[in-house]
């Protein structure tokens, strides 16, 4: 079956209750997104999920060169960045869009559908 990202993408600058506007709207939208993530499960669809911590935490890495040079910060400057993410083996594209939609309702933020490289669509893409 195919493997899919769903990615949850939030504002850069968070507030107290991360992305959300209240403390009811975060509290509803954990007690959403771990229904959502049992029904996964239930479904047998589940392989991963979790949040991440917000971007000025991250640390970048870039070990192209002689040395590596690491800097504080995200990668990217942006409005937005990944917040969270689902890992789902699904059928088939079509369940991964509808299992998005479901997730960004539970969430209450947009959902990034992304199919993982496998070796098969690597192969195919070198001898085209």
């Amino acid at each position: 079956m195919p493997t899919y990202m769903l990615s949850v993408y939030g504002p850069a600058e968070r507030n107290e209750f991360g992305d959300y506007p209240t403390k009811e709207a975060m509290l509803q939208a954990v007690e959403d997104t771990g229904a959502f993530n049992d029904k996964l499960v239930a479904e047998g669809w589940f392989v991963f999920a979790d949040g991440l911590a917000q971007a000025t935490t991250a640390t970048v890495v870039d070990g192209q060169g002689d040395q590596p040079v690491v800097t504080d910060g995200p990668y990217l400057e942006s409005k937005e960045h990944l917040g969270g993410f689902w890992v789902i083996d699904v059928p088939d594209l079509d369940v991964a869009l509808r299992l998005a939609a479901e997730g960004s309702k539970a969430c209450h933020g947009a959902v990034e559908v992304r199919p993982f490289q496998t070796e098969d669509s690597i192969k195919a893409l070198l001898q085209s």
